[in-house]
């Protein structure tokens, strides 16, 4: 991934030096377990681990003359290792460690993304407490519908991401999978004691059937999960970016002093950090499809997914860091306009509250189509500017007949639409819901 978008801890876990250093661990532990089970002498590992030194440069020189990047990292190693390393990856093959290297690089990915939406999370609350009660206007598409708040509308994004830290959670269990079966993953020349002794030194579990690799139907999942959190930032980047239109200013992006919206423009202030996100966004979920494709191998093994991880692993998880953190400073800075808000919520002369006049009529005895027509009538005049809706209403004689003027004022109630908002918020953050 490009450094402009790469935040320094998620970007350490996908150089080559983390790589070969859990490569090393992985090794080392497999000596341990062998070493119990008297399969090589004593003190492979203790060697290994005190003298097993790597070199990135090296090691790449040698995979130029060998063309195997396993076999070149284990030439470096017995380069510093001396006579022990006769006995270090005794049974195993090549995915063996570097299966169990990817899943502790994805647990460890994982892990710095699952505190990126403690963050946003801990954002999205405090920002939704704060305008609980702050009345909007909601759109269905794009058009004017009913009230709401602005607490309502972050409260929805919220349950979005918390519900993607509980499918992340649960990728990162599935994905922390150990294989040390060697060849073809039958055992045949390594105890399945050592993979269980290696899984719980690096707090991984042991694949039940793995082919010579780890089913990359876990991979795929893991994937998807970052897939959809991707897709819950574009959506709070693209409801924002609609509310920060001049014809609506009714939240935007924070705008720093000295920052400049335009080489051409001097008035513009652009949601630029919002567009961004949704580009961000594009990258990280065009890695489901090859994900997916990854599933299917040749048999026991191929490493047609191989190519494919060097890029998406890294790639997405740096990506996702970093628009994690970028759309919780967003939201921690997001100007909020609650004047705009209203003038935008008044902006029809009270149509929005046409279904509250549909209910009322067919209550008071008209049939709900002509219940339908009637009020739709007053709608259309007031889309045309011809009246206010209320006045409008009082003027219409079908309507007279089942509502008269004290009634219909009493109609247009904001209340109305916000008396549940207490039951939502308790729905979406338990007792802890009282506005800030």
């Amino acid at each position: 991934m490009i450094p402009r978008y790469s935040r320094p801890q998620m970007a350490k876990i996908w150089e080559p030096e983390n790589y070969f250093r859990i490569q090393l661990e992985i090794e080392a532990c497999a000596c341990e377990a062998q070493e119990d089970l008297g399969v090589i002498p004593r003190g492979v590992a203790k060697a290994l681990r005190e003298k097993g030194k790597f070199d990135v440069a090296r090691i790449r020189e040698i995979e130029r003359e060998v063309h195997h990047e396993t076999i070149a990292f284990l030439t470096n190693l017995a380069e510093h290792v001396g006579p022990e390393s006769r006995f270090v990856h005794q049974g195993l093959t090549s995915s063996d460690v570097l299966d169990t290297c990817l899943a502790v690089q994805l647990t460890q990915a994982g892990d710095i993304l699952l505190a990126d939406l403690d963050a946003l999370l801990a954002a999205l609350k405090r920002r939704a407490l704060e305008h609980k009660l702050t009345p909007t206007i909601a759109r269905s598409h794009g058009v004017h519908a009913e009230p709401t708040t602005f607490g309502l509308k972050l409260a929805g994004h919220y349950a979005e991401f918390a519900r993607n830290r509980e499918r992340l959670a649960a990728a990162r269990r599935e994905v922390a999978t150990c294989q040390i079966s060697g060849a073809v993953g039958t055992f045949a020349n390594i105890d399945p004691r050592v993979e269980e002794h290696v899984a719980k030194q690096l707090g991984l579990a042991p694949e039940p059937v793995s082919t010579q690799i780890i089913p990359r139907d876990r991979h795929a999942a893991f994937f998807m999960v970052l897939a959809l959190i991707a897709a819950a930032i574009e959506r709070f980047a693209t409801e924002l970016r609609h509310l920060q239109r001049t014809e609506l200013r009714e939240a935007s992006e924070f705008f720093a002093e000295g920052q400049k919206g335009s080489s051409a423009m001097p008035h513009k202030k652009n949601p630029v950090l919002s567009e961004n996100l949704t580009g961000l966004s594009r990258v990280i979920r065009a890695a489901v499809t090859p994900a997916l494709e990854n599933v299917v191998t040749w048999h026991e093994r191929d490493i047609s997914h191989s190519s494919v991880e060097r890029f998406i692993a890294p790639d997405t998880t740096i990506t996702l860091d970093f628009a994690l953190s970028r759309l919780t400073g967003v939201v921690d800075k997001m100007i909020v306009n609650p004047a705009r808000m209203q003038a935008n919520l008044d902006a029809l002369g009270g149509l929005p509250d046409s279904q509250r006049f549909l209910l009322a009529l067919t209550q008071a005895g008209m049939s709900r189509e002509d219940a339908y027509r009637a009020v739709q009538r007053n709608v259309m005049a007031g889309w045309g500017r011809e009246g206010r809706f209320s006045d409008l209403l009082k003027a219409d004689p079908e309507i007279a007949r089942y509502l008269d003027a004290f009634t219909i004022d009493g109609l247009f109630d904001l209340s109305y639409h916000l008396k549940h908002v207490d039951t939502i918020f308790a729905r979406v953050f338990g007792s802890d819901c009282q506005q800030a």
